[in-house]
């Protein structure tokens, strides 16, 4: 957020919470989730990140940016993240609540075509917050396969989920399992509801994904 929109307190948590409840409504498969991510949350997805890593961070369905807060509290420079939203009106909210940084509107399932001479430079990370669990594990995989082509063998994909139990990315299925690992947080119980962060990088590159 903005210095101002930090001042103004509850009342643009329950801003932000009235436009993700009628994005929702509009279009629940794309936003899956009626409010954004909380603090803890956004937070602990931040705190993987490697800022000494060269390259752009890319976030993927930043909402109405409380992930793209955390990023910035933990001391990425705006100019290095690139938000990938397809909601209009959070592209604008976007804008205003964050200059400096790179908006992309597009298709985050389509990420190489979306990020196609938009953005120069390496990418180090993903951070995800797209509702994986509504999307067929083709979809889901593909994502992580253009993921890594664009940040290469040593990048690092964040993702959360509301599944408890289970990677949200299909480890087991076309042919994922032994091209990639994956670690999940414990449960972080101060969101609502309950969510885990998911780390995946490429299989041998630096053996389990640390934290």
């Amino acid at each position: 957020m903005s210095h101002r929109s930090q001042k103004a307190g509850g009342r643009v948590s329950l801003a932000d919470n009235a436009r993700f409840i009628r994005q929702w409504i509009e279009n629940p498969r794309l936003i899956g989730a009626v409010s954004p991510s909380g603090r803890a949350l956004a937070k602990t997805m931040a705190g993987f990140v490697e800022p000494d890593r060269e390259g752009h961070i890319i976030e993927l369905g930043p909402g109405t940016g409380p992930v793209t807060q955390a990023l910035l509290a933990r001391g990425i420079a705006p100019e290095r993240l690139v938000l990938v939203e397809y909601e209009t009106r959070f592209c604008h909210l976007l804008s205003e609540r964050f200059p400096g940084v790179n908006i992309v509107q597009g298709d985050a399932y389509s990420l190489k075509e979306t990020l196609d001479g938009k953005v120069e430079g390496k990418f180090a990370s993903v951070v995800s917050s797209l509702p994986l669990l509504v999307r067929p594990e083709r979809d889901r995989v593909e994502l992580l396969n253009q993921a890594f082509e664009l940040m290469g063998d040593d990048g690092l994909f964040i993702q959360f989920t509301y599944g408890l139990t289970k990677s949200p990315m299909p480890m087991h299925a076309l042919g994922v399992k032994g091209a990639y690992v994956g670690k999940g947080s414990p449960p972080i119980v101060l969101n609502i509801p309950p969510a885990r962060v998911w780390r995946y990088r490429k299989a041998g590159r630096a053996g389990k994904p640390r934290g």
